[in-house]
């Protein structure tokens, strides 16, 4: 019973290990776009696993390759000896990332993946010195979590770097909310400009950036912004990271990877979640004369293993002869569109904001500004209620956050629509 689960989960798993829902549930099976609990209820899966079922479930192209690699017998041999599904994934990804002579490391999460790209930088530029945005999440680890900047998620204040921050691209609040796009990339240089004279020592390492912050509640900068900060540091010599563990492999439907949105190429690329569509893979891509600026022995035991990467590479494949990236487009729209007409306009709803499959909407108190993490809560139930699943997120815990998989279809996307203005309209005391 789950009932029983739960009871063994809270007795052996630590307290701050979160459950969704009032009532947790166990996920036992699924297929394409939707799972079933223990109870027997069917979800459509709007939240893919955290963006990481990219392709949905028991898909027939991804067991197979799986399966054939489990066939060998070798499911490890670590990464002294020559993998073939390594390699022939590193090819792929190294042609797609947009970054020169490039190479790739393989690790098994994004934590892990940002971790390796600190390092990487910091080395390449001997320095300690790191640029990250405010409300952005990098991972769990000591370095990952001293350039994340949410609280919520920051469980250390131990830090092995030295950190000065930037504004987010924040709409709603904020320094920068109140201005248009165009001023708001004009001050957010300016502020880079300046954090660089007053907050470092001027040889700074890298900047880190979210294209759209995932855990940050799917807030994203103006198109271009990415630009007007490698200008600058182009300037300095700092190298760019950009985090596209959530925007990667055409996820936001108008490109490949989020940074691609801004007219820039990063130094170094994070990857994670979907590329493994469940099985733990993950990385970073960069310029050879970058990534390879480490000093000594360093490789990922399980990183790159013959299982994930035969997955990687049904998934990217996949993905590919399928076009998702239109698909992302083309359902997302139905979504975006959806939402706001629908509940766009109410004063409970601050913004519905997002790319392609990559959605959120922030719900605010009425007539104001001031976070409704009580409402958000409500709407999260009374989705799960109406057979959706969603996620949650935002520094203030008030973003209702939708990444499908980019199977979706546009009668599941209408389908989960319908669910979802239900569930904000019904929360929020407004007649159907």
């Amino acid at each position: 019973m789950t009932d029983d689960l739960l009871a063994r989960h809270r007795a052996v798993l630590p307290s701050w290990m979160p459950l969704y829902y009032a009532e947790p549930i166990e996920l036992v099976s699924g297929s394409g776009r939707r799972v079933v609990d223990a109870q027997g209820r069917s979800y459509l899966d709007f939240f893919g696993g955290v963006l990481t079922n990219m392709i949905g479930y028991d898909i027939p192209e991804i067991r197979e390759a799986v399966e054939r690699q489990l066939a060998t017998g070798i499911v490890h041999s670590s990464t002294l000896y020559l993998i073939r599904q390594q390699v022939e994934l590193a090819e792929k990804i190294a042609q797609r990332s947009g970054i020169a002579d490039a190479r790739v490391f393989f690790t098994n999460s994004g934590t892990e993946a940002n971790e390796a790209a600190l390092l990487v930088a910091t080395n390449h530029r001997r320095s300690h010195q790191i640029l990250a945005v405010r409300n952005s999440y990098h991972g769990r680890s000591y370095a990952a979590m001293g350039v994340t900047g949410n609280r919520n998620w920051s469980a250390s204040a131990f830090n092995p770097l030295q950190v000065a921050w930037l504004h987010s691209g924040d709409r709603v609040r904020g320094l920068l909310a109140r201005l248009s796009a165009e001023e708001q990339v004009d001050a957010a240089v300016e502020d880079l400009r300046e954090v660089l004279a007053t907050q470092t020592a001027g040889d700074v390492a890298a900047l880190i950036a979210e294209p759209i912050q995932g855990v940050g509640g799917f807030v994203h900068p103006p198109d271009g912004l990415f630009a007007g900060w490698k200008k600058v540091l182009d300037e300095h010599g700092i190298l760019f990271i950009a985090d596209e563990v959530q925007t990667g492999w055409g996820r936001t439907g108008e490109h490949f990877w989020g940074y691609q949105a801004h007219g820039v190429t990063p130094d170094l690329l994070t990857f994670a979640k979907g590329i493994g569509n469940g099985f733990a893979l993950a990385g970073v891509v960069g310029r050879a004369e970058v990534l390879q600026a480490v000093p000594a022995i360093s490789f990922s035991t399980f990183g790159g293993n013959p299982i994930s990467t035969a997955a990687g590479n049904a998934v990217l494949d996949y993905l590919i002869e399928h076009d998702l990236q239109a698909n992302a487009a083309r359902v997302g729209a139905i979504l975006a569109d959806g939402l706001r007409s629908a509940v766009g306009g109410l004063d409970c709803v601050a913004e519905v904001r997002g790319k392609g499959l990559m959605l959120g909407v922030e719900f605010v108190r009425p007539g104001t500004s001031e976070p409704d993490p009580a409402l958000t809560n409500q709407v999260f139930e009374a989705c799960r209620s109406g057979g959706l699943l969603a996620g949650k997120g935002g520094l203030y815990g008030n973003v209702l956050r939708m990444g499908p998989p980019l199977t979706l279809t546009e009668e599941e996307a209408h389908e989960g629509l319908a669910i979802l203005v239900d569930a904000i309209r019904s929360s929020a005391g407004v007649a159907a």
